[in-house]
């Protein structure tokens, strides 16, 4: 029996939104996700005391916290605080078009006036001006209600009866409860802050940094750093870095720290995991003794000495669970690489499966890897992902999950819940990485913020407005409060998340709006110092284009065998999804068991095809017992096959959870790929009539892949006369 300490790592971070030349702030989401995450998680803790993790709160988001706590405001919470009566045209607008930006599936549907609300909208089908006719003033009310109430963590709900029996009501709220609502939402900002210190204060948690407006270190140290993973890539026009600037996000991130916790942290997790060689002497020069990245960094770092097979088990175990050094001259520091399998079951999967099912296949696979290790008396398993956005994906907030995981992780004898930097200082690192690898915890690379023709225009006007900055500094002719003013606006433009939506990489609603506030920040440069922006700075970088849709559309009526075999131009004309990341704020890395899924129809059959991740379909689907295509239209109604690895594998169509009236239709046939095909009539499809489903992978109760990852497929059945309807398009 072997012993595994668990290093768990939250990572709590939004950019920095308000706009200090005006006062203003467009987005609300550092206010919601602090009802809902940063206090939630802080929570969960304080119920298990004897769980040991580590938090890491980005400096940017602890100063809008603060600010919020003091009476700062934003467009959403001044539009919610509104009387009905006192709502204009653009308000009116502003609520149908923003009040619903959550994840239907777990925070609207669930909640019946809500839904009620979101089903008035039409799903977003009408124009706001069409959607406005339908909205009474009570309606407009108890949505400014619930689309901050649908936000306040269930933990809240449990220790707060009054705040139980206002969601009870659930409808026509007056003013005056809206009123109620807003301040308790205030009230519970203010307890972020002091709830964290009071975790590390007992010694449960440890509390760690990110440079202050979260840069990606090595591209402000060197821009020319991204060839070392992407050596052909295309680089900005000014080329060199702003170490300058480096310094100065990491030395007032311990600043904050201080001020905010008392003590200076001993740990860092580096915006994005980005990390390179130069960025040891920086952090040691500040006093911080760790560091964490992605397990593919040590990949790179060791010559491919560790990293994964084609199925995803990791090459040279011991070598990855275990504390390790870096160095530089004479500085030094310790290091620890994150699991990002493990990561990703967390941030994507165990929403899919029931909480305490999910915590026990997590710690089970816990006790693989001290199996694997078990010679290494030190084994440590970094986890380190995302605190907040993959909540709004569990059916429950991620409650029953991380309640199970906790209170189950600290009865497991052979796991131990640890805070990274106890773990360093008690089995001290004897092995030393020769040099680290420039890279971040997407890919190894650095792609996601350079290279692409948006990022890099972003950085060259980044860099010509700084130009102008230090040309002005130089001329004396400024005071320097104003200076001041103008160099935080640089240190605000240089944070990641401007660039993480340019290019192609991600997208969501708010792209233009992302890109408006990156280019004014860099025209309050020239504002504070009493200069007109040129031009260029009212331009658009981004294209801001409508997020993609989950899915393209059959061109054509497909002539599909159900044999298993990769005939392609049996499915050349159907749809198309190949497996992946479908959320704009998170990004998986580990890949699952389906890679594509095809899907269309001929003039009698619906039709659906997989192909498997690394090896053919027949070996693949042997990790599955059953293969589930559930229906949201046709309502209650889903696939079953058993044991889809099989050559002709059985599957049964249910409708309500029982098998259909109509028997057995489903036809399915599994080799190189697996292929399915039901009667439209079997499903009571008409034409013309909506077609919204997916596909689930499950082992037991566990699901171990879906596509889409999130929402659904959707087509429409067709009429007979398809073809000539396509061909004429």
């Amino acid at each position: 029996m072997s012993d595994v300490a668990l290093a768990l790592m939250w990572h709590q971070h939004q950019p920095y939104y308000p706009d200090d030349a005006t006062g203003e702030n467009p987005m609300p989401w550092v206010r919601l996700h602090a009802v809902k995450d940063y206090l939630g998680m802080a929570l969960h803790l304080e119920e298990v005391p004897e769980f040991h993790c580590t938090i890491n709160l980005v400096p940017s988001l602890l100063q809008q916290l603060e600010a919020y706590v003091g009476g700062a405001t934003d467009k959403h919470l001044i539009v919610s605080r509104k009387p009905v009566d006192g709502l204009d045209r653009e308000d009116v607008f502003y609520l149908l078009d923003n009040f619903f930006m959550a994840f239907p599936d777990s925070m609207i549907r669930p909640h019946p006036r809500y839904h009620e609300l979101y089903l008035l909208r039409s799903s977003w089908s009408l124009s706001g001006e069409q959607a406005r006719t339908r909205f009474r003033p009570r309606d407009f009310r108890d949505l400014q209600v619930w689309s901050n109430l649908a936000w306040f963590h269930p933990l809240l709900f449990e220790k707060d009866p009054e705040l139980a029996a206002f969601k009870e009501q659930g409808r026509d709220y007056s003013e005056d409860d809206k009123q109620w609502l807003l301040d308790k939402q205030r009230e519970l900002l203010g307890q972020v802050v002091p709830l964290h210190r009071k975790l590390a204060e007992r010694g449960q948690v440890e509390l760690t940094t990110t440079p202050y407006y979260h840069p990606i270190l090595p591209l402000l140290l060197d821009k020319k750093l991204a060839r070392e993973a992407m050596p052909e890539v295309a680089l900005p026009a000014y080329r060199e870095g702003y170490p300058e600037d480096a310094e100065v996000h990491v030395r007032r991130a311990v600043e904050s720290h201080i001020r905010r916790f008392g003590t200076a942290p001993r740990g860092m997790w580096p915006s994005e995991g980005s990390v390179c060689q130069a960025l040891i002497p920086l952090l040691a020069r500040h006093g911080i003794e760790w560091i964490a990245t992605d397990e593919e960094i040590l990949g790179c770092s060791t010559g491919g000495v560790v990293g994964r097979d084609g199925r995803g088990h990791v090459r040279r175990p011991e070598l990855l669970y275990r504390g390790w050094n870096v160095r530089e001259g004479d500085s030094q520091l310790g290091i620890v690489f994150r699991d990002h399998s493990m990561s990703d079951q967390v941030g994507f999967h165990y929403q899919r499966s029931p909480g305490p099912i999910a915590a026990a296949d997590f710690l089970a696979k816990l006790h693989a890897i001290g199996d694997a290790c078990r010679h290494n008396p030190a084994t440590v398993v970094p986890v380190v992902l995302d605190g907040e956005n993959c909540w709004e994906y569990y059916p429950d907030g991620g409650v029953s999950f991380l309640r199970s995981l906790y209170q189950e992780a600290v009865r497991d004898p052979r796991v131990r819940p640890v805070k990274v930097g106890d773990h360093l200082r008690e089995n001290r690192p004897t092995d030393t990485l020769q040099r680290l690898f420039a890279g971040s915890w997407i890919s190894h690379n650095f792609a996601i913020w350079v290279g692409h023709p948006e990022d890099n225009s972003g950085w060259d006007a980044l860099h010509e407005t700084r130009e102008f900055l230090v040309r002005e500094q130089q001329s004396g002719r400024h005071d320097p409060a104003h200076l001041a003013r103008a160099w935080e606006e640089i240190y605000i433009a240089e944070g990641s998340d401007w660039f993480w939506w340019y290019g192609d990489d991600h997208s969501c609603a708010q792209d233009a709006l992302f890109d408006h506030l990156f280019r004014k920040h860099l025209r309050n440069v020239y504002a504070f110092l009493g200069c007109d922006p040129p031009g260029s700075l009212f331009k658009p970088i981004s294209r801001a284009a409508s997020p993609r849709s989950v899915n393209d559309q059959p061109r054509s009526f497909l002539n599909v065998k159900v044999d298993g075999r990769a005939t392609y131009f049996e499915w050349i004309d159907g749809a198309r999804y190949v497996c992946g990341n479908d959320r704009g704020t998170m990004t998986l890395v580990t890949r699952g068991l389906m890679h594509v899924v095809w899907f269309g129809f001929d003039a009698e059959r619906f039709l659906v095809r997989i192909d498997t991740e690394g090896a053919p379909a027949a070996e693949r689907l042997a990790e599955i017992d059953r293969l589930r295509i559930g229906f949201v239209d046709p309502a209650e109604r889903e696939i079953v096959v058993v044991q889809p690895c099989l050559e002709r594998p059985v599957g049964y169509l249910n409708h309500a959870g029982r098998p259909s009236v109509n028997g057995s239709t489903v036809s399915a046939a599994t080799g190189a790929i697996f292929e399915l095909a039901v009667p439209l009539d079997r499903l009571e499809l008409k034409p013309g009539d909506p077609i919204r489903f997916y596909v689930e992978l499950l082992k037991g109760e566990s699901s171990l892949d879906r596509a889409p990852r999130e929402g659904v497929f959707e087509l429409t059945s067709p009429s007979p006369d398809f073809e000539r309807i396509m061909w004429q398009v």
